[in-house]
């Protein structure tokens, strides 16, 4: 015969294991899931200017491979003129490349633009704000939720290379101020905020030359503007001293990023990065977007595109 005592014991046992997956369920459910940061490819990352173009679809085809998310797409790097109006050609392109990555998995992430507001006169930022709207446009047709946006320069150096060789810093054009700059750029950015609001589009400030090249000058632009469809682009490779302490400036502003490597030696310089520290710095922001490779050295980048990517997903702890 059972004791009684035993068989009570029993089936409080028994009772507790049956009540162990539910208490394991209400207990994962209390805790919060850590967002995912999501990893994509410049399609310059292929294509730095210096040699045969590579195509928008190769490009997918290649991050398809690789396993990546996204797909940043660079203007120039298209099939399409970049300053003339937009034809029934060009959008038949467009959407073809929409449909070439939804065939393959992946997501268009960004477009990557040329612009530049500081200009000392009226009707050449009307052309700048114009063709803005129309990189608006291109990224609405391809379902592309942000472009990169650049403040713009003087152009007081008229070449790039000698730009990079000067750290990015050239004199402000004569008989101006800086102070102008910053009010010409914060007209034309409001200026394109109705067309980017109009078809959901983000405006992504890239820490780039020119009146953005500082973490205070790009969050002088963001901070003056203050709309929820402006925000900053965090490029790793584009503060070239004391990067890390500039990174955790522009982090908390930051609504997309795009992650600098330089395999083979840099086109123009090259930074060692550490992304651990920068993958702690978006965490510790509260960035949970996308970071997209641009590979910028002189390997071959079927080779460094793979490295690369690897280095970002131990860093930010993705999964293939």
């Amino acid at each position: 015969m059972i004791n009684r005592r035993a068989f009570l014991a029993g089936a409080a046992a028994s009772g507790a294991l049956a009540l162990a997956p539910q208490l394991a369920t209400a207990e994962a459910k209390s805790k919060p899931a850590s967002k995912r940061i999501k990893l994509g490819i410049a399609t310059y990352s292929y294509w730095h200017f210096k040699t045969e173009r590579v195509s928008i679809e190769t490009v997918i085809d290649k991050a398809a491979e690789l396993g990546v998310e996204g797909v940043d797409i660079l203007h120039r790097q298209m099939d399409v003129p970049e300053k003339e109006p937009l034809t029934a050609e060009h959008r038949a392109y467009l959407q073809k490349l929409k449909r070439h990555a939804f065939r393959n998995g992946i997501d268009l992430v960004c477009l990557s633009i040329h612009q530049n507001f500081v200009q000392a006169e009226a009707a050449d930022r009307q052309k700048q704000i114009e063709h803005t709207h129309k990189c608006i446009e291109i990224a609405y047709e391809l379902g592309v939720p942000c472009i990169r946006l650049n403040s713009g320069r003087w152009n007081t150096i008229k070449d790039f290379d000698d730009l990079m060789k000067a750290r990015g810093i050239e004199p402000v054009l004569p008989g101006h101020q800086e102070d102008e700059g910053f009010a010409w750029c914060i007209e034309c950015i409001e200026k394109c905020l109705p067309k980017a609001e109009q078809c959901g589009v983000m405006l992504a400030l890239e820490n780039h030359w020119g009146l953005s090249r500082t973490p205070e000058g790009q969050l002088r632009l963001i901070n003056a503007v203050k709309s929820p469809w402006l925000g900053a682009l965090m490029d790793t490779g584009n503060f070239m001293e004391n990067p890390y302490d500039k990174l955790e400036k522009i982090a908390p502003k930051t609504i997309y990023a795009q992650a600098k490597t330089y395999y083979g030696g840099g086109e123009w310089y090259t930074l060692d990065l550490d992304y651990p520290r920068i993958a702690k710095i978006l965490r510790n922001a509260g960035y949970t977007g996308y970071v997209s490779l641009e590979f910028e050295g002189k390997a071959n980048p079927d080779e460094a595109v793979p490295k690369s990517i690897k280095v970002l997903r131990d860093a930010f702890n993705t999964r293939a």
